[in-house]
């Protein structure tokens, strides 16, 4: 589990062709490396995925084809990652609870400056646009943020400077692919409503 606050920014260094998949080597930048070891968990701009090689700053991580398939941003050397380390118990809780598993890849429909801070506009793919709330939590490669507004299929985010500069965010242009994960309650209450309605039906 995550929280959604970014730790760094990191960057692809290397991409090895694997028999189903990849394998990345990312420079962590200033990722407190200190206490992880290979088989833990850290998310890559949303992405949980397992440490399976340590050199210096530099991490190794296994990438299936499946999940290539259904993320964005972690197949091209020179790519910036979100990085955070898996949640312990006795952390702080900053953001939201996060998983790490993408639930669909939306686009960026505007990303502009308003005032000090920038609006975040995105189109979400319709199969979990319905998860997405008003004033609710939503994950955009990998950092916790607040929708302040719904419209469909689309929906808009306030973003501050201080997220806009330490995050991979602020290379985001009109079209930009991002991964989503939507609020972890919201697929609680999704499965109760549809396990009540199938239970009153028996």
């Amino acid at each position: 589990m995550f929280s959604g606050i970014v730790a760094a920014c990191g960057r692809i260094k290397a991409i090895t062709p694997l028999e189903d998949g990849v394998q990345l080597l990312v420079d962590t930048d200033s990722l407190d490396l200190s206490d992880v070891a290979i088989g833990d968990s850290i998310a890559n701009s949303g992405v949980c995925l397992t440490v399976v090689g340590i050199e210096g700053q530099q991490v190794r991580f296994d990438v299936s084809r499946e999940t290539l398939n259904c993320t964005t941003g972690l197949d091209t050397v020179g790519a910036e990652v979100n990085l955070e380390k898996a949640l312990r118990l006795a952390d702080r809780l900053g953001g939201h609870l996060v998983t790490g598993h993408v639930d669909g890849v939306g686009e960026v429909r505007r990303f502009a400056p308003v005032g000090e801070s920038h609006e975040l506009v995105i189109r979400a793919p319709a199969a979990i646009a319905g998860y997405i709330a008003r004033k609710g939590s939503v994950t955009v490669n990998g950092v916790s943020l607040t929708v302040n507004r719904v419209d469909g299929r689309e929906f808009s985010i306030n973003l501050i400077p201080h997220t806009v500069a330490v995050t991979n965010l602020k290379r985001l242009r009109e079209g930009s692919p991002v991964n989503l994960e939507i609020d972890l309650i919201a697929r609680y209450v999704e499965r109760m409503l549809a396990w009540r309605e199938e239970t009153t039906q028996e």
